[in-house]
């Protein structure tokens, strides 16, 4: 009796410890998720009627066949996804929406969220009216607390911020782009004076830029903070992880097979 006490005592110490250790992993495709953003997500302007939203052609959660969004990979994989897609991202949304998205996303109870924000609050009127890394970071890890409380299984996707200097690099000598800048005051902190060589402006930009790539940086104890940051899907994605992982997930999103996952 004492010999098998022990035994039973040994392989249930095996159990939890194997539980344990396999805990951190989440096996599979999800079945539905969630995305939140600004207009990249809700793919602005992308339909045949211009200046509106078309969610169809979301890399996130598009169906749109030729966008080869997030949603229709891991349909491709499991079909239980097929119309459990919710797109919660609102045109013009700073880091500061994220917590109001989240809270719209957690009652769905989705097992994957993609978050795609900062463009706007680097994309502002002037250098000094963007989003401060402080207040950007905090406000990021608002939004993930209430995503990781209301959905404690889901895997999490953060994209990171567009390189906005690349905008002005590739269009600063379009007469047409200049126009559209100068008449709609658009992205003014990088995009002011766009052909001025000055030290000033260069500095300016070089700022601006420089911010782009310290808010995705953000603070690791947010990141920790998830019960899962899916960083599996960096080349497959249309944007480039960038948040540490806390809990790695087994499954990334399907391959895209050399086809475009954003309609930008």
């Amino acid at each position: 009796m004492k010999l098998r006490a022990a035994l039973l005592i040994a392989v249930a110490a095996l159990a939890v410890t194997a539980s344990a250790a396999a805990d951190p992993a989440i096996v599979g495709y999800p079945s539905s998720m969630a995305s939140t953003g600004n207009s990249i997500t809700r793919a602005f302007n992308t339909c045949w009627f211009p200046f509106v939203d078309c969610p169809a052609n979301s890399w996130a959660t598009g169906t749109n066949p030729t966008v080869n969004s997030h949603y229709r990979r891991i349909l491709s994989a499991n079909g239980a996804i097929a119309g459990r897609n919710y797109n919660y991202a609102v045109s013009g949304a700073e880091m500061v929406d994220l917590d109001a998205q989240a809270q719209n996303a957690t009652p769905r109870g989705v097992g994957y969220v993609t978050i795609e924000l900062g463009a706007n609050d680097v994309c502002a009127s002037s250098e000094s009216g963007m989003t401060p890394v402080a207040t950007y970071r905090a406000q990021f890890q608002q939004g993930m607390q209430t995503l990781t409380a209301g959905l404690p299984d889901a895997r999490i996707f953060v994209a990171s911020i567009p390189d906005i200097y690349q905008l002005w690099a590739i269009y600063k000598d379009s007469l047409s782009a200049r126009t559209v800048w100068a008449l709609g005051g658009i992205c003014q902190s990088m995009l002011a004076r766009p052909l001025s060589t000055a030290q000033a402006d260069v500095d300016r930009r070089n700022r601006v830029r420089q911010r782009t790539s310290t808010k995705p940086r953000n603070s690791p104890t947010a990141a920790r903070s998830t019960s899962t940051v899916d960083s599996t899907a960096t080349s497959s994605s249309p944007h480039r992880s960038s948040a540490a992982t806390s809990r790695r997930a087994t499954t990334s999103i399907p391959p895209s097979q050399g086809r475009r996952s954003s309609p930008r």
